[in-house]
């Protein structure tokens, strides 16, 4: 049996036109007002696939800027202090006591462009039910992918709780 190297990129629009197993709403902090997103999780046979669309994000000039650290994180709210406004998202998801960038909540960067970031990747670090009711969090920098125990990647500049999806959740886009 001969493997297809496009294994599932071919069910991405089925997959993506139907409601989610699971999203999170993303706002951003109080110096990061204008952030809004969401991020939808789909359970599959070979992992979960996270599709993220954001806007709002911090964008400097040139091609240097506009990376951003994103994380599951263990916790279970996005409040905190003025000075930590989403403390009480803890650290990075990692049941397994991995170190970083090894941690079941390290996820691929956000792009951003323009202000806009968009991603759809599969993992299989977790199930999507070992992350209901845990916290996706944005960094206002790149994760390093070396600095323990979080990848330097700054300040949390916005949060969102993992929910079971239901149709009277579902966005207005």
């Amino acid at each position: 049996m001969t493997h297809s190297p496009v294994k599932h990129l071919h069910s991405l629009p089925v997959l993506l036109n139907k409601p989610p197993q699971a999203w999170a709403d993303l706002r951003g902090d109080a110096l990061h007002p204008d952030i809004y997103g969401i991020v939808l999780f789909h359970q599959t046979p070979d992992g979960v696939i996270i599709a993220t669309d954001v806007s709002g994000l911090p964008h400097g000039q040139g091609t240097c800027s506009g990376r951003f650290a994103f994380h599951i994180h263990e916790g279970s709210a996005c409040r905190g202090s003025a000075t930590d406004p989403f403390s009480a998202a803890g650290g990075h998801f990692n049941p397994a006591g991995c170190s970083h960038p090894y941690h079941a909540g390290d996820l691929p960067p956000l792009l951003g462009c323009g202000g806009d970031a968009m991603t759809v990747f599969l993992t299989n670090r977790f199930r999507l039910d070992e992350v209901i009711g845990r916290t996706v969090v944005i960094h206002e920098n790149a994760d390093d992918f070396t600095t323990q125990p979080a990848g330097n990647a700054g300040a949390r500049i916005a949060c969102g709780v993992i929910e079971r999806f239901t149709i009277s959740q579902q966005p207005q886009f």
